[in-house]
């Protein structure tokens, strides 16, 4: 598991250095509809916001089933967000960048600001659940390659 995790994450890693193109093209080219980028931007937006103003339960709400799993209790998540991902959990902005499918998974691209001013991109792996709606699956932050605006 924690394998397949690593390996995630590498080619998360990988995937922000090319070019968006060159990646739809490996990815198959599958298309994101509009209505399906529109909840993934909600997803996203509520649980930033909800970090913002340390709303653990609104933040625990928009993780997968596997991250809710793991971390067990939303203290155990915020705590893991507030220690490891600090840019995330008080952002001061964000901007959604690019939408892409690797290996048949969705993945957003969101520029972040955090509270002290350092440019982050967070790549959300996002999971669409049996009822239909987006959840987070997982958040891997790397250096940005551009500023924010």
């Amino acid at each position: 598991m924690l394998k397949a995790s690593l390996m995630f994450a590498l080619v998360l890693v990988l995937a922000v250095q090319k070019p968006a193109g060159s990646l739809a093209a490996e990815a198959g080219a599958v298309a994101v509809s509009e209505t399906d980028r529109t909840a993934i931007h909600a997803v996203i937006t509520r649980q930033l916001e909800a970090f913002r103003v340390d709303d653990g339960e609104t933040a625990f709400a928009q993780a997968a089933p596997k991250i809710r799993s793991i971390f067990q209790t939303v203290g155990n998540f915020m705590a893991m967000v507030r220690g490891g991902y600090p840019p995330v959990y008080r952002s001061r902005d964000y901007d959604f960048r690019g939408i892409e499918v690797i290996n048949g998974t969705i993945v957003q691209k969101v520029l972040v600001v955090g509270a002290d001013g350092a440019v982050v991109l967070a790549i959300y792996e996002m999971e669409r659940q049996a009822d239909g709606r987006w959840l987070i699956n997982g958040c891997v932050l790397v250096e940005a390659q551009e500023e924010a605006v």
